[in-house]
């Protein structure tokens, strides 16, 4: 059975469920999610986490009752009469692009739905209502805000408690407490969504960039640092100020407007056309840690998940369109080598096609997507087609790690430009001695370093490789009589370059270790 719509169907029979207990509620949206459902309600009653065990009580009567779902198209003028007390469908009703509008009917309780769903209330084998939210309608801060009531819904018993044991491991695996725990970071009022990193966090990051950096110097690469604040009119020639400035910060200097950065690449641009480059220069592999900042609603915001600064580990190489193939097939080798070095030896790839939005001719894109998928051929990697999802500027290739939850997470990418070498009328010398323009790739293997760290903490629990950990060895004297030669001990470890602690609190031992 269809996950996505056994939980879209789930969603309908919750609200059919609030219905029954608050027949003043008016309904939103209620899409099928990853693992799970939700429906957004207009509603007077303030639902709190208690309510959801008598809304999960209503809809078992629902279906231990087997209702047909049953579908009708109707015209849109009809839809309108129907749900003329209710904004939320009216709006949703102006922006179905034919003629007659999907309705589902579902005992006494009937949705504006394309479907599909499954064919009775009864093939639910097993649902659990998981938590309450609020939402901003649209997810905009200027609509109303509604409950959100998020659930999951599975064929089998045995399907619902896996899922729910391996939610209850990750609520245990929270990088959010761990991190507190171990003193790692911690968010502050005073800055939201900016992480402040304590001296451990700094000792797990600066190892993480300390092997970054080595393996970057083994294949070749020159690290670099661009400026965090460049001219507005450098986001205009790059196409971020068409494509992304409604999540860019913005600072007037001098009379003159400047952007924080939320990207990189044009401040790689730029020293690459701060001198001349000869054929025989290539590839060139510039690396940079580069310090992003990007404005994200606060209701998205979520540990080092989701933050408005981190830290890329970003890679731009420029070369020649012979060389490109070979260059793509380096940067995926090195992505599978770093990535197992960190315990994830399970991920799929992904290939994004063009947007919609985009920069760059069709032809331009039929090679660039046409280069992407000869490589992965070649390297016999499995691919999944991702239509649209490509950056403005180009196709990419997506690497999406599994941990130990199972839960997948898209770190890694590389992405294939023609259009902004092209923009820049980026140059160099050929053998021809003519003009030329070279090829430019996108590339990341982390992704966000902070995002990265807080995947590491959540797939070991907080347990890291030794070699990861800020603390690799403590000393726990028993009594104050060992506390010579515990420091004896300790500063052994210390010269033999373990990250070492001594605890000379007056305690018992199983408080030192708790």
């Amino acid at each position: 059975m269809n996950e996505d719509i056994l939980n879209h169907s789930a969603s309908h029979v919750m609200a059919s469920a609030i219905r029954h207990l608050w027949p003043d509620a008016r309904f939103a949206i209620g899409p099928s999610i990853k693992n799970g459902f939700y429906y957004d309600i207009d509603i007077k009653k303030t639902i709190v986490p208690e309510d959801l065990k008598a809304i999960e009580k209503e809809m078992l009567k629902i279906v231990k009752q087997n209702i047909k779902f049953e579908k009708s198209q109707v015209s849109k003028d009809d839809a309108r009469k129907m749900f003329k007390d209710n904004p939320y469908k009216l709006e949703l009703i102006e922006e179905i692009k034919d003629d007659m509008a999907g309705i589902y009917k579902t005992g006494d309780f009937t949705d504006l739905c394309a479907g599909p769903h499954i064919e009775s209330t009864g093939q639910i084998g097993a649902f659990k209502l998981l938590s309450v939210a609020g939402a901003y309608w649209r997810g905009s801060e200027k609509n109303k805000m509604l409950t959100r009531i998020y659930g999951t819904a599975f064929a089998t018993k045995q399907e619902l408690k896996s899922y729910l044991d391996m939610l209850e491991l990750a609520k245990r695996s929270d990088h959010r407490v761990i991190g507190k725990n171990l003193d790692l970071f911690t968010f502050h009022d005073e800055a939201p969504g900016f992480p402040f990193f304590h001296p451990k966090g700094m000792i797990l990051q600066n190892t993480i960039l300390d092997y970054w950096r080595s393996e970057h110097a083994l294949e070749g690469y020159q690290e670099i640092k661009t400026p965090v604040i460049l001219s507005n009119e450098l986001w205009k020639t790059s196409g971020h100020w068409d494509n992304y400035k409604d999540n860019m910060y913005f600072v007037q200097i001098d009379e003159c407007e400047y952007a924080i950065k939320p990207m990189n690449c044009p401040g790689a641009i730029l020293v690459y056309k701060s001198s001349q480059h000869s054929y025989r220069d290539f590839p060139i592999r510039y690396a940079e840690l580069g310090l992003v900042h990007r404005h994200e609603k606060s209701g998205v915001l979520h540990g080092l998940f989701r933050v408005r600064n981190f830290t890329q580990d970003d890679a731009h190489i420029f070369c020649l369109v012979s060389q490109l193939e070979d260059e793509i097939k380096g940067v995926i080798k090195m992505i599978d080598r770093m990535y197992k070095v960190f315990g994830f030896d399970d991920y799929h790839v992904e290939l994004s096609t063009r947007p919609v939005k985009r920069i760059g001719s069709d032809l331009v894109w039929d090679k660039a997507e046409n280069a992407l998928k000869n490589v992965l051929s070649q390297k016999n990697l499995p691919f999944k087609i991702n239509e649209g999802d490509g950056a403005f500027y180009g196709p990419k290739i997506d690497f999406h790690i599994k941990d130990c939850l199972g839960r997948t997470w898209q770190c890694a990418t590389i992405q294939l430009d023609f259009s902004m070498p092209e923009k820049f009328d980026l140059e160099y010398t050929g053998e021809d001695n003519s003009r030329h323009r070279p090829v430019m790739l996108h590339r990341v293997v982390l992704g966000s370093i902070e995002r990265f760290i807080a995947i590491l903490i959540e797939h070991y629990s907080g347990n890291l490789p030794l070699w990861l950990a800020p603390v690799q060895a403590a000393v726990l004297p028993i009594s104050d009589k060992f506390h010579a030669y515990s420091n004896e001990i300790y500063e052994i470890l210390k010269k033999s370059g373990f990250r070492a602690e001594i605890d000379n609190r007056v305690e018992s031992l199983n408080k030192k270790t708790s």
